[in-house]
């Protein structure tokens, strides 16, 4: 298990830049160091830097809070505001990660999309019933590179209470069309969705859970 930060920036564009030195050393260690599985930037859609997702391979509350105390996005005010989930990555066939030396895109690859299940009583028994399911899906989606990277979100009792997952979609519209057939979608499971055009930095990330 570990962690996905869901970050928002304040008002002020200026505080990303003149941190982003500091934070590209401080999340190339952790990747080095198996801590970092992946961090990308969400973007609006007129494409301004609106905040970040990071998610962290940490055994415990302690490592999150390690990682905030390093990010500078975080110590230096660029960060507004974050949220902080326990997370488990799915373990399934990913593509590797961008690696250093790779281009980094000018312009959007790929979607954060961000779903939330239910809050009501049923919503937990919905998930199981289609669990297997959408697993099925997700694995060919991953082999062949359209789920970059996907995981559940959990309450601190470790119940599954949403899903983050990072397709290859450069608009809004096509990651719609393609989660419109999920069976989290289709079975009711999801219940509020975001979506946020992002890219990768190439960064020393380990192999995901599941990868070849």
């Amino acid at each position: 298990m570990g962690y996905a930060v869901i970050a928002w920036d304040g008002p002020d564009p200026a505080r990303r830049a003149a941190s982003r030195e500091r934070h590209l050393a401080v999340i190339t260690r952790w990747a080095e160091e198996g801590r970092l599985a992946l961090g990308v930037p969400l973007f609006t859609p007129d494409w301004r830097p609106a905040g970040s997702l990071m998610v962290l391979e940490v055994p415990d509350r302690a490592g999150l809070d390690a990682y905030l105390a390093e990010e500078p996005f975080a110590t230096e005010g660029v960060w507004a505001r974050w949220e902080a989930h326990p997370f488990r990555l799915a373990p399934l066939p990913y593509r590797p990660l961008p690696q250093p030396g790779e281009a980094v895109s000018p312009t959007r690859t790929h979607t954060v999309i961000i779903a939330r299940d239910g809050t009501d009583a049923g919503a937990p028994a919905r998930r199981m019933a289609v669990r297997e399911a959408h697993l099925a899906r997700a694995r060919p989606a991953a082999a062949d590179g359209t789920l970059a990277m996907g995981g559940a979100v959990l309450d601190e009792s470790g119940t599954m209470r949403g899903s983050i997952a990072v397709t290859r979609h450069a608009t809004d519209d096509a990651a719609r069309a393609w989660m419109a057939e999920d069976p989290y979608v289709t079975g009711g499971v999801w219940q509020e969705v975001t979506l946020h055009g992002t890219r990768f930095a190439p960064l020393p990330y380990r192999a995901l859970p599941g990868a070849g």
